[in-house]
């Protein structure tokens, strides 16, 4: 779950132009953008990037953890207690909370994915001291009443009875059961009514206490903002927390593939998903599968998936191909979805690029036309913004790339050779996928 909190500082235009300024806070594109690594007296460490084109500060952390720390029985808690950090902490309940933050005009969310709890602050700088006065009190001290808990709830619940009238939801459910198996990956991490139902402030608490700690924590500043003072305010956010996470082990999972599951359902098309093996961000190959899959279906309107499939067929809208990286696992999927009368058919194309992909490698020049793509396009994509430099810098962190990773970037992909693409091609689509049919008469449609 994600929730935003923005607010208003003053009445009139200046609030129109506080709220423009921070919701329209776009940097010129950065390629050259400088590091530092600050570490606080109390060991917490961020990421900064100094910036004071405009006077905002963005602030970008995770907890590592995520939904896969979800006990069996309780789905949902990491997404339930993600929309609670700005519904009351330390001595405000929700309304003096919300007041507060529209008192400082910050913009102020929360989120979870199967992996960690993200937050993100961004407040004018002269505000920041209010603002990080907030941000301290919903990370350390949540309230978690049980007023906004029913109501947080509540809304999760209307979204699953919802999502359970959603045919490709629930395929999506039954495809995550059919490749994780009984992995964390498996299980709802919305919840489900049964798990919500259940879910206690005490719960809430209990899972605030194991997965907000130092040694799993990693931040990311953009702005206006010296190495010197995020020093002390990392501490003040931060350093008061735990030392160590209380994580339940997870498990590195393969997942299963060479296996068929067909939905039957009503629909007007039928959507068509395949999973292939994928590839840690360390391997040494893993820049050639990047390649790879921009040539696949990476790129929206010149991957071969798309010329065989949308230009020279006509069969879907789109197709495409995705290196998906979670912690404990990687796929190389592909989806698309097509006129239930021709899904047959577009099986039968998107196989027959497989082959020939695992067969025969990329030619010279789709290699050079999809590095040429990649390398320029990186900055427009990943540093246009101070959010998006902020966010950047923390999955950097969290894959382990290095500070120096912007800079390599460019030469990793110049190293790649029309051989390495064939060699990792191959490796990755020569065995058989999983494949998943939702639409009617499925039953009736060859998956291999």
């Amino acid at each position: 779950m994600q929730k935003l909190s923005i607010s208003l500082r003053q009445a009139g235009a200046l609030v129109a132009g506080t709220l423009l300024l921070l919701s329209l806070v776009v940097l010129p594109v950065q390629a050259d953008v400088k590091i530092q690594e600050v570490r606080s007296e109390k060991g917490v460490t961020a990421w900064l990037v100094e910036d004071y084109t405009v006077p905002i500060v963005t602030t970008r952390f995770v907890f590592q953890g995520g939904s896969s720390q979800d006990p069996v029985g309780k789905e949902g808690l990491a997404n339930l207690m993600s929309g609670l950090f700005d519904e009351g902490a330390g001595d405000l309940d929700s309304n003096a909370f919300q007041e507060k933050l529209d008192d400082v005009g910050a913009e102020m969310r929360f989120s979870s994915t199967r992996d960690g709890i993200y937050g993100t602050v961004r407040v004018l700088a002269e505000d920041k001291d209010a603002a990080f006065d907030l941000l301290r009190l919903a990370i350390e001290k949540p309230r978690f009443d049980q007023g906004p808990v029913d109501r947080i709830r509540s809304q999760l619940l209307t979204g699953i009875d919802a999502a359970e009238r959603d045919p490709n939801d629930q395929a999506r459910k039954q495809w995550a059961r059919a490749v994780y198996g009984e992995h964390p990956y498996a299980r709802p991490d919305e919840g489900t009514k049964e798990s919500l139902a259940g879910l206690s402030t005490d719960d809430l608490h209990a899972f605030h206490d194991s997965q907000f700690a130092r040694d799993g924590l990693y931040v990311a500043v953009v702005g206006a903002i010296d190495a010197e003072t995020l020093k002390r305010d990392l501490d003040r956010l931060f350093g008061n927390l735990p030392e160590k996470q209380k994580s339940v082990p997870v498990a590195r999972v393969q997942p299963k593939l060479d296996q068929q599951l067909k939905v039957a359902y009503d629909l007007p098309q039928t959507s068509i998903q395949m999973a292939f093996p994928g590839l840690e961000r360390t391997e040494p190959d893993f820049f050639a599968a990047v390649l790879m899959n921009e040539i696949l279906g990476g790129g929206t309107f010149t991957s071969r998936l798309f010329k065989e499939v949308r230009e020279k067929r006509g069969l879907a809208y789109s197709v495409g191909s995705m290196l998906s990286n979670r912690r404990y696992s990687e796929t190389l999927g592909i989806s698309t979805a097509t006129r239930s009368d021709r899904a047959a058919e577009t099986v039968e194309v998107i196989r027959s690029v497989i082959r020939q992909m695992a067969q025969e490698g990329p030619t010279e020049a789709e290699l050079e036309a999809a590095r040429k793509y990649l390398i320029g396009a990186y900055a427009i994509n990943n540093l246009n913004s101070s959010g998006a430099i902020a966010s950047t810098l923390v999955e950097l962190q969290v894959t382990g790339l290095g500070k120096d990773y912007i800079e390599r970037r460019p030469a990793l992909l110049e190293a790649v050779t029309v051989a390495d693409v064939k060699k990792v091609a191959a490796k990755l689509l020569s065995g058989e996928p999983a494949v998943m049919l939702v639409g009617p008469d499925v039953e009736k449609v060859p998956a291999e």
